[in-house]
């Protein structure tokens, strides 16, 4: 239940200050309110001159590093942090994680856990694994993330990071097509959220009690507000604003297709698409004989299939840049992870391609695609 923010910040300066601690985040912003920086960490490192808080904020163009001693100057630096209007803290002690969530109305919501003694940050200096997403947000708590689920989160994070340019859009609108148990729909919004400005998500599923399950999930993590969800099909769901950045992940077969010719009817400026099963091409290449002198490599059928992912995400690439967007090909996450780990990152510049090389690609292969028949429909 919220709590008085005052009585809570008072808690976190002395968690700040105790020599129990070991990392602490602060990002995002209150309502109406602007911090001067976009984020700030600190945590102990161990110097020649002895033990130091470091403090490295992020004020969107470069990060600074600084490190104060213990005492008085320490006690200055995170009281001068505390009166910035953050919206969350995350601070971790050897003995407790304490994540604070800052309110529309102004409170503070608390959650406390017992220290995670394997994600204890070192206290040398070496640089700690920079997560996009703190593994201790609220957010893998409620949906029950597993470490595999948090890095995956952290894997899509930083392909959004590398596709979205430092100034966006205020207010962002995202649409989540196929968004299934939508924990990266989550992870999206907390992320984009946390960089400043105002976001905007809609998660789409054609199951309508995934609907009612992401609704409830929105508002136990409070983002209702920002984060709504809707039933129907990837392309006849009732999406009433025009996105500026779609998301496909492991959307399956055509689904993908269908996500993405969505993405273009709305001129969407940015698309992150994870394709999942090929099963189209598939069956077009086994339909009809392979052109010489590649029968081989449809010959045998685990040969084929593989071909088949290969020659769809290439055709499908091929296709929006005709669409006038900027495409890279990408690893989405380890493949130890998941087989199904490439991403299609599109960028709309406006400027058509050519369309060539996938005119003799899919004459020369008997092949249509299903995104080219949608985009011609």
């Amino acid at each position: 239940m919220p709590q008085s923010l005052d009585t809570i910040l008072a808690e976190v300066r002395d968690l700040l200050l105790d020599p129990a601690l070991t990392r602490a985040v602060a990002a995002g912003k209150r309502r109406g309110q602007e911090p001067s920086v976009r984020r700030a960490e600190l945590r102990p490192v161990s110097l020649k001159g002895g033990t130091k808080l470091q403090i490295v904020t992020d004020d969107g163009a470069r990060p600074f590093t600084r490190n104060v001693s213990p005492g008085p100057e320490a006690a200055a630096a995170v009281d001068e942090l505390l009166a910035e209007p953050f919206g969350n803290w995350h601070v971790e002690t050897t003995a407790a994680t304490v994540q604070v969530r800052i309110t529309k109305k102004g409170d503070a919501q608390v959650h406390r856990a017992a220290a995670d003694r394997t994600d204890a940050a070192p206290r040398e200096h070496d640089r700690a694994k920079q997560w996009l997403l703190d593994p201790g947000d609220p957010l893998f708590r409620v949906l029950g993330a597993t470490a595999a689920k948090r890095r995956q989160v952290d894997a899509f994070l930083r392909a959004l990071a590398a596709t979205l340019p430092a100034e966006l859009p205020s207010p962002l609108h995202v649409v989540d097509l196929g968004c299934g148990n939508a924990y990266l729909t989550f992870a999206a919004y907390r992320y984009l959220a946390d960089r400043g400005g105002q976001v905007r998500v809609v998660g789409v599923d054609v199951r309508e009690d995934q609907r009612v399950r992401n609704t409830a999930l929105a508002e136990a993590l409070d983002c209702a507000d920002d984060v709504t969800f809707v039933a129907g099909t990837i392309e006849d769901a009732s999406v009433d604003v025009r996105p500026d950045l779609v998301l496909a992940l492991h959307a399956c077969d055509t689904a993908t297709d269908q996500a993405l010719a969505r993405a273009v009817r709305w001129d969407a400026t940015w698309v992150l698409a994870a394709p999942c099963c090929h099963h189209d091409i598939a069956a077009q290449l086994k339909a009809h004989p392979a052109p010489e002198p590649y029968a081989e490599v449809t010959r045998h059928p685990i040969l084929r299939e593989r071909f088949a992912d290969v020659l769809t995400d290439t055709l499908r690439a091929a296709l929006l840049r005709a669409e006038g967007y900027k495409v890279d090909v990408v690893e989405f996450v380890d493949s130890a992870h998941t087989p199904r780990n490439l991403l299609l990152r599109a960028r709309h510049t406006g400027a058509p391609g050519p369309r060539d090389e996938y005119d003799a690609l899919t004459a020369q292969w008997g092949v249509t695609p299903a995104l080219a028949t949608l985009l011609s429909d």
